[in-house]
């Protein structure tokens, strides 16, 4: 049971990956306009990008590990 509970956690398609994706773009931005409402000016539009580009990251590694997973 707790396999099969286990198994909903793990991204299989790059359906799931954008999804998850998306998720954590909508909560970067979120983020980010939080940091805007905290530190106005600069230092507030510098941490407000630097949000989204964590995003990027991390869905360009969840990508590739799909990628990996299938042909390896």
């Amino acid at each position: 049971m707790w396999n099969r509970f286990a198994r909903l956690f793990i991204i299989k398609t790059k359906f799931e990956a954008f999804l998850v994706i998306y998720g954590l773009g909508l909560g970067a931005v979120e983020r980010g306009r939080h940091y805007l409402d905290l530190y106005p000016g600069y230092g507030g539009w510098l941490l407000f990008a630097a949000c989204p580009v964590a995003v990027f990251m991390a869905g360009g590694r969840i990508i590739d590990s799909l990628d990996h997973a299938r042909n390896g």
